[in-house]
């Protein structure tokens, strides 16, 4: 088996569906290009499904070289893909939502225009997350890393006639290459202390010195987390995630929820032996991501697109999962990105279908009453909305309080305060979850009075519809994951075997150990379930049982619902110390200095030279034979004259 794994084909077959649908797709069918885009994915999916059916027979890691890539000195790259546990179960979130995802485009977007396009984008994107997943080294990851950043551009941007949309592309780009920088410098580092960028060769070198601990090793670190916080919306680089809502739908369930947001939790835990020696590292993404959960979470509380609380959601989830990582509990924050791939990618798509039913709208103060109008939708969102919230025995809450258990025993003198913050931020998640779904589903409907837009803005007729089943079918599949996902992963103090963690420990290590015993882990668990059921409660008070409470407690605190409807003003901040300095440097004084002043000036400059130039060889070139004839004379003259010069100077110095 190890021998015939051909690693290499699993991210070439989507790249070859983006060749066929990008340079002919405009000229196919489009049942044709439904079924190259479907194809290249599902033939990835049945790969790694056979390499895992087939798992335990393998000698791993297995590492799998194409070619060798640059070679410089003692230096060199190769072109090489490896498999691991780690690896293992990134293929699987990647290829199989990743599949379910584009089935459900195929209903989503069927009318509109660019159909051929948008496919040939996820299947681009699917080839670089791929690349980025199987890397056997930075240079490669680092590969996969711009390309998912580009295939987000593209797709957040496909509304091409949308200004909001392509503002949006440019900010998501513009922010994430802040982040890239961060990883450049971390791999410049890593070359100039290891001599290679091959993830085991780095690897083996830091085992072999016990004594190397913090000192370059944290500044490598620190500027991993710079890149992490790029690709996963972490502070303060998280402000491009919201407004890459402007995409399709199906982009910010695949790109924005479920893979490519996750890359920077994947490369944490990757590349953790380094965060191991590096405490200080340890502590900035513990306090990075337990600031970010409760920070995105006061936002989400008060937002009415359905789609921005979602965003938001998921970046207050993305700092759980760096939570987990900062206590060192790498396979727990692995096992919340799994969870989360399901019932986040579940609820962007039950959020799609919601706004496919409207005809395109998607404020929730104008929707309300659609439990029985589209109930297959209702359901399957239903099991999303008490996964995130963290309710037994759906699939969140083993994960999430798995991650809370670790930072509340963890040895980091911050465990209890981190582990206070993530239970108060949990309580927040159940508050705004319950929120959109009781202003969703529940209630008298208020569609009737507003004039409904699609994503692109163009405007359709009412009439609440449910979806076609291309669309259901894979909310039906991710809710039955949502509900019973989690359960690869039951703690031992529950009665599980923790399945996820010991099939991670040869690449994460063992899991920790609580001195507390069992008895602590329940007792944590249940106290994170009744803060759950709290703000399930205050939902309910406040949206179904008295739906006039929120607009009374928003005018007795209206500087802080302003503040958080708002967002903090963050983007309005960053405009002003930022984006307004650079415009000022760029539009006046860059464009004085070198537009005006070097490049006017230079231009200038050789113009007058190439006239002045041109004047003296119009004098020579009279047409005077006579003239002619006296200048190869006095060139003749100069020339012996340099002749005799240097022939004298060498007699001299002979």
């Amino acid at each position: 088996m190890t021998s015939s794994l051909h690693l290499w084909l699993i991210p070439l077959v989507p790249f070859a569906g983006f060749l066929v649908n990008g340079l002919l797709g405009r000229r196919f069918p489009k049942a044709l290009v439904t079924t190259v885009a479907l194809i290249a994915t599902l033939i990835p999916f049945v790969q790694v499904a056979n390499i895992a059916l087939h798992f335990s027979s393998l000698t791993l890691p297995y590492t799998e070289q194409v070619a060798t890539w640059i070679t410089a000195g003692n230096f060199h790259a190769d072109f090489a893909f490896a498999l691991d546990q780690l690896t293992l179960i990134m293929l699987l979130v990647v290829t199989g939502v990743g599949f379910l995802i584009h089935i459900y485009s195929v209903g989503y977007m069927a009318e509109e225009e660019g159909y051929w396009r948008f496919f040939a984008y996820l299947n681009l994107f699917m080839f670089f997350m791929l690349t980025l997943v199987l890397a056997e080294n930075f240079l490669l990851m680092f590969v996969g890393w711009e390309g998912v950043g580009l295939a987000s551009y593209l797709l957040i941007g496909f509304y091409l006639t949308k200004d909001s949309a392509a503002n949006a592309g440019k900010k998501a780009f513009v922010v994430n290459r802040i982040g890239d920088f961060g990883f450049l410098l971390a791999m410049f580092l890593l070359i100039a202390h290891f001599g290679t960028l091959s993830f085991s060769e780095v690897f083996n070198q830091v085992a072999q010195h016990p004594e190397w601990q913090g000192g370059f090793l944290t500044a490598i670190a620190l500027f991993l987390i710079l890149g992490a916080t790029g690709k996963s919306a972490q502070i303060p680089l998280y402000v491009w995630l919201p407004d890459a809502m402007e995409g399709p739908t199906p982009v910010s369930a695949l790109i924005h929820a479920a893979t490519m947001v996750t890359a920077g939790v994947y490369m944490v835990v990757r590349t953790h032996v380094i965060f191991d020696r590096s405490p200080f590292a340890l502590s900035t993404i513990a306090v990075i991501g337990t600031a970010t959960a409760l920070f995105a979470a006061t936002i989400g509380l008060v937002q009415t697109d359905i789609k921005r609380v979602l965003a938001y959601s998921t970046v207050s989830q993305l700092g759980y999962m760096f939570l987990a990582c900062g206590v060192a509990a790498y396979s727990s924050g692995i096992f919340h990105l799994l969870t989360h791939a399901f019932f986040k990618a579940l609820l962007f798509l039950s959020a799609g279908s919601v706004i496919h039913a409207l005809s395109g709208e998607q404020d929730m103060r104008v929707m309300g009453g659609l439990r029985k109008k589209i109930p297959i939708t209702f359901w399957t969102m239903t099991m999303a909305v008490f996964a995130i919230s963290g309710f037994p025995p759906f699939a969140g809450f083993f994960s999430k309080d798995e991650i809370l258990y670790q930072a509340f025993i963890s040895p980091n003198g911050l465990g209890k305060i981190l582990w206070f913050i993530g239970l108060f931020t949990a309580g927040l998640t159940s508050f705004y979850m319950f929120r959109l779904w009781y202003l969703t589903f529940f209630g008298e409907s208020r569609a009737q009075a507003t004039t409904a837009h699609d994503d692109h803005g163009h405007g359709h007729g009412h009439g609440v519809h449910e979806s076609s089943w291309v669309m259901l079918t894979p909310l039906v599949i991710l809710a039955i994951l949502s509900g019973i996902g989690g359960w690869v992963g039951v703690p031992e103090a529950m009665g599980g075997h923790a399945e996820i963690a010991h099939f991670l420990s040869p690449v994460t290590g063992a899991a920790h150990e609580a001195a507390e015993g069992r008895s602590m882990e329940l007792l944590l668990a249940a106290v994170s379930v009744t803060v759950a059921v709290i703000g399930w409660f205050i939902a309910h008070l406040m949206y179904f049982a008295k739906p006039a409470l929120p607009a009374q407690l928003a005018s007795k605190v209206r500087g802080l619902y302003s503040l958080l409807l708002n967002k903090y003003w963050v983007d309005e901040l960053y405009g002003a110390v930022v984006v307004a300095p650079l415009l000022l440097i760029s539009r006046y004084v860059l464009k004085g200095l070198f537009d005006t002043g070097v490049i006017t000036g230079g231009g200038m400059a050789i113009g007058y030279s190439a006239q002045g130039l041109g004047a003296l060889v119009q004098r020579v070139q009279s047409g005077n034979i006579r003239s002619y004839a006296g200048w190869l004379a006095l060139g003749a003259a100069a020339l012996l004259l340099l002749t005799y010069v240097g022939f004298g100077t060498h007699l001299l110095f002979r």
